[in-house]
């Protein structure tokens, strides 16, 4: 197939382009710096210039593709719009990527949720994640417009990036902090738990949507699940440090960002992939975001 990326210079979306490449796959990828092109096109991706507010270059794209990854940005609507519109009737797969913060709650990290859903479970979504889920909403609804829509949502990603962004978001944030601090930081007391998922595990549930999801399919991509206070621990061991701080949510959201503090590491996210191994067969290897840490993280 001849497929289209959005992020393609970013941590998913770089992971997913390379595995498309691997299987054989012509892939273009959306680059806003020119002089990432030639990275790009090193790893075997043929790069496209512009952004997600160049809706005339994404629209000339998701035209020529036989597919597309939209993994640029979970929260940009015109853009995924743009897409949707030109691809209108021709049955072609958009495969969008959102997040399980999008089930997130308050818990401030010092409250384990017992809440776990999976794709059937009747979502709880709190007022700061609410566009998102609608967003997620008008992707699968394009399945009644002539295209075959697929919603993927990733759960805290961990593992080396296959593209030109080799590092996830939380794992490397908390490594970044402990090492400005010397301690590992968690917010709250670290009570609340995420599920995982790894980076390579994550590129293949994208080649198998791409090539048999049906039209208004919602993914969970996860395979197991920690508290961020094992994260904490399992970070401050591989880094040789002694101890992890509670940090509180409200001072974490001064200094990190309201939505990093809350969400991010604050809340919980359980979820379980049960209809992507059921619909497409999905089985993924890595099943310990720990053991990663602990004896494969780059330090």
């Amino acid at each position: 197939m001849r497929l289209f990326v959005t992020g393609a210079t970013g941590y998913i979306g770089g992971s997913i382009a390379v595995r498309l490449v691997a299987a054989g796959h012509t892939v273009r990828g959306l680059v806003r710096d020119p002089a990432k092109s030639g990275l790009l096109t090193a790893h075997g991706i043929q790069p496209v210039l512009g952004s997600l507010e160049d809706e005339e270059v994404l629209a000339r794209e998701a035209r020529a593709a036989d597919g597309i990854v939209n993994a640029a940005n979970a929260d940009h609507l015109p853009s995924l719009q743009a897409m949707l519109r030109a691809m209108e009737g021709s049955d072609k797969p958009l495969v969008h990527t959102s997040g399980s913060s999008v089930i997130g709650d308050d818990a401030r990290g010092d409250r384990l949720s017992d809440a776990i859903f999976d794709e059937d479970t009747p979502f709880v979504v709190a007022p700061a994640k609410r566009a998102r889920h609608e967003l997620n909403g008008v992707v699968l609804a394009a399945a009644a417009h002539g295209v075959r829509a697929v919603v993927i949502c990733p759960t805290l990603i961990y593992g080396v990036g296959k593209g030109l962004n080799r590092n996830s978001i939380q794992i490397p944030f908390l490594v970044e902090q402990a090492r400005a601090h010397g301690a590992v930081r968690v917010v709250g007391r670290g009570l609340n738990r995420w599920s995982t998922v790894h980076i390579d595990d994550l590129a293949e549930l994208y080649l198998l949507a791409l090539e048999k999801a049906p039209a208004g399919s919602f993914y969970f991509a996860e395979n197991g699940e920690v508290s961020f206070a094992e994260i904490g621990e399992a970070i401050a061991a591989r880094l040789g440090m002694g101890r992890v701080e509670s940090v509180p949510a409200e001072e974490a959201a001064t200094a990190w960002g309201a939505g990093r503090a809350y969400y991010t590491f604050g809340s919980n996210s359980r979820v379980r992939a049960r209809r992507a191994r059921r619909e497409l067969a999905w089985t993924p290897r890595h099943a310990s975001a720990l053991d990663w840490i602990r004896d494969e993280m780059p330090v």
